[in-house]
């Protein structure tokens, strides 16, 4: 395997030469935070609702859209996928999953993924998918008594879904937005991905930190579609409409803020889930407990996009099938120009939140009324 090159020109960029490889990717993670400064200073930055940290820990924060607490009011903790900055859900205010939120009557979190340190390299899904959620919620449960929902997209709902199935009593409700559940060679771009990871065979000279730049040039190799024409499609389409055109800009924006993540939680991720897809298959172990779909009892809605090519429908329906949720509901995006990326359209497009929000948040509010009918009651 020694002196394989990956498809960089310079002779030095081998596999074994596996540092410099990733002091490349390094840098172009500094690069691309300074390509994001140049979007913010001509007005294409994030517009976020102001926010409070209630809980810290040295891996997560836990930010508080309130200034006191609703007791009766349902709880929503937004999970985000961990490997970019959370403010898509809050992006500016007429596109805010955050503000549509508060408007309907919800108490809002939003967890916040740290930037990991050089000696994080072994914290993996039962950290991500188990123990800091836990401490968030915990932090919550000391300071509310109204039912708790996550709400998660991306990778951050696989997270979710994980923790949910491992802790049914911490949650009353389960909120995955084009999450990828099940993995597959024909699933979606994540088949590719893995292939394309094995094709680089960077097994053992992984750093402690997987760059950011990394995973996207590995979606890109996956799914250029996806990550270069479709966008390129979508920034042609919004040029006639000054809104979807800043919407468009603001979420290349923050494509730009990607973040390293764990060593091991990128392995297991790979490995476990999408080589493997042990979650929907019943052989997923976190933290020496068995985890499977069977195991989600809570109410569950699911959104999923015919359009997609990130996480399609296949990745999405058998794992809502195999759940035993009691209040289970599957809605659909259509899809929106000036999203950038269509996979981000259920959080930031026009008509995700002219239509698809306000059909979750009224779910929201029906699965809160079932919890708490069930605690009269019992």
């Amino acid at each position: 395997m020694k002196g394989e090159t990956i498809g960089l020109s310079s002779r030095h960029t081998t596999v074994g030469d596996a540092p410099y490889w990733w002091r490349f990717y390094e840098e172009l993670d500094r690069s691309r935070r300074w390509q994001g400064a140049m979007f913010d200073a001509l007005g294409f930055g994030p517009l976020e609702t102001p926010f409070r940290i209630a809980f810290r820990t040295p891996r997560v924060l836990l930010r508080a859209y309130h200034d006191s607490v609703d007791a009766a009011a349902p709880v929503v903790v937004i999970v985000p996928a961990p490997i970019k900055r959370p403010y898509i859900w809050d992006l500016a205010p007429s596109s805010s999953v955050v503000q549509r939120c508060r408007q309907a009557g919800l108490t809002v979190y939003m967890i916040e993924w740290t930037l990991p340190a050089t000696g994080d390299r072994r914290l993996g899904l039962a950290d991500y998918g188990e123990r800091l959620i836990l401490e968030c919620l915990n932090a919550i449960k000391r300071r509310a008594s109204a039912p708790i929902f996550l709400a998660a997209h991306s990778l951050g709902g696989t997270l979710a879904a994980i923790f949910a199935a491992l802790h049914p009593g911490q949650v009353q409700g389960l909120v995955l937005i084009a999450a990828p559940l099940h993995f597959g060679p024909r699933v979606g771009v994540f088949g590719p991905l893995a292939a394309a990871v094995a094709r680089v065979q960077l097994t053992g000279r992984i750093p402690d930190r997987v760059p950011g730049s990394f995973l996207s040039a590995i979606s890109f190799l996956a799914s250029p579609h996806t990550f270069g024409a479709a966008r390129c499609a979508d920034f042609a389409r919004s040029l006639a409409n000054p809104q979807a055109l800043r919407t468009h800009l603001q979420v290349e924006r923050w494509t730009l803020d990607e973040m390293p993540i764990p060593r091991q939680l990128f392995e297991e991720v790979v490995e476990l889930l999408i080589r493997k897809d042990r979650f929907v298959r019943g052989t997923l172990e976190v933290a020496g407990r068995r985890v499977t779909p069977e195991c989600l009892r809570v109410p569950l809605l699911c959104v999923a996009d015919g359009r997609c090519r990130i996480v399609p429908p296949n990745a999405v329906v058998p794992f809502f099938q195999a759940t035993r949720s009691s209040l289970k509901t599957l809605l659909w995006y259509e899809g929106d120009i000036g999203v950038s990326l269509q996979h981000v359209g259920p959080l930031v497009g026009r008509s995700a939140h002219r239509h698809l929000w306000p059909a979750i948040l009224r779910w929201v509010h029906r699965a809160a009324r079932q919890t708490v009918r069930a605690r009269v009651t019992g």
